[in-house]
């Protein structure tokens, strides 16, 4: 039942404000707060709007439907903050899952019971409907309720993608970047599932370039 990375082919209609390298949906979820490691960590979903534009940069909302959500949060700015201070609840509570998966510890039941929550929520949204391609194969498909049914929209599929990779052989495989000052999650496809960067273009390059100025510095004495 892949609801949501199937969303992902929907294509952004404005550049995309975030970074998307966690390759599942509730990673790149999960990398919304940047910079966790020092202390003073970048809220990247600081509003609303920023989480409508999360739905349309990974392809969970169309830019229209995001157009449609983001007039809806000024006409219900209550209910928009609402919204959003849920959605900082599912990535903080998915994160501690996560990172106690991760380091082989317990993990934390209060968080689990949020997380649980939300994905309970995200099930009442979801049915079983024609499948608008028709392809042989295929003659249903999951499908979320409009989007302009509520503004806690975004977070349905970002609940089931993270139920299906906790619940998936793939969770042994999800990483933290190697860079101490980043440290964002992804999941390690590599072959060989040796993969130490976020984005070898970001934090491998950076690596690169401080190991090449230690060694020539190290030479230079």
């Amino acid at each position: 039942m892949e609801v949501t990375e199937a969303h992902r082919k929907i294509a952004p209609r404005r550049p995309p404000r975030f970074e998307l390298t966690g390759d599942l949906l509730c990673l790149d979820f999960v990398n919304t707060l940047d910079d966790r490691p020092s202390g003073e960590p970048k809220e990247l979903l600081a509003h609303y709007v920023d989480l409508a534009r999360f739905a349309e940069d990974t392809g969970i909302l169309a830019a229209h439907q995001v157009d449609r959500l983001i007039e809806l949060s000024a006409h219900a700015p209550e209910q928009a903050q609402r919204a959003l201070s849920d959605a900082i609840e599912l990535r903080e509570s998915l994160y501690a899952v996560l990172t106690a998966v991760m380091k082989k510890q317990a993990v934390p039941p209060q968080a689990l019971a949020r997380l649980n929550g939300f994905v309970q929520d995200a099930a009442q949204h979801v049915r079983l409907m024609a499948s608008a391609e028709r392809l042989e194969w295929r003659f249903l498909e999951w499908r979320f309720d409009d989007p302009w049914s509520s503004l806690e929209s975004p977070l349905w599929p970002i609940a089931r993608s993270a139920a299906e990779l906790l619940a998936s052989e793939q969770l042994s495989y999800v990483r933290a970047c190697s860079s101490k000052t980043c440290q964002w999650l992804f999941l390690d496809t590599s072959k060989n599932h040796r993969r130490r960067w976020c984005d070898m273009k970001l934090c491998g390059n950076r690596a690169k370039v401080r190991r090449f100025y230690s060694r020539k510095k190290k030479g230079s004495c």
